[in-house]
């Protein structure tokens, strides 16, 4: 009997930090991909205002969870970073 309870007590421990990871983070799956996309359509448009050619397109082909949707995007947003800094660079000379 002891076992049991031990073993009841790690599953609903496992269970309550579970839950409150998925709490912690305050986001869904869907608004994490749409905060995700936000930020690169956001920085394409800042770097077209500042004139530069910027290819904003994000080939979601065999990605299908949303972590991997997600990672697609910030991958996007850091290229366009590199581009932005780079511009932001040029022009400061």
């Amino acid at each position: 009997m002891n076992k049991f309870n031990k073993t009841i007590l790690a599953l609903l421990a496992a269970s309550v930090m579970t839950t409150s990871a998925f709490a912690a983070s305050g986001e869904s799956s869907t608004d994490r991909i749409q905060s995700a996309k936000g930020s690169v359509e956001a920085l394409a448009v800042t770097l077209e205002n500042m004139g530069a050619d910027v290819d904003s397109s994000v080939n979601l082909n065999g990605v299908y969870t949303a972590d991997q949707k997600v990672s697609v995007y910030n991958a996007k947003h850091a290229e366009l970073q590199n581009q932005f800094d780079t511009l932001h660079a040029q022009s400061a000379e």
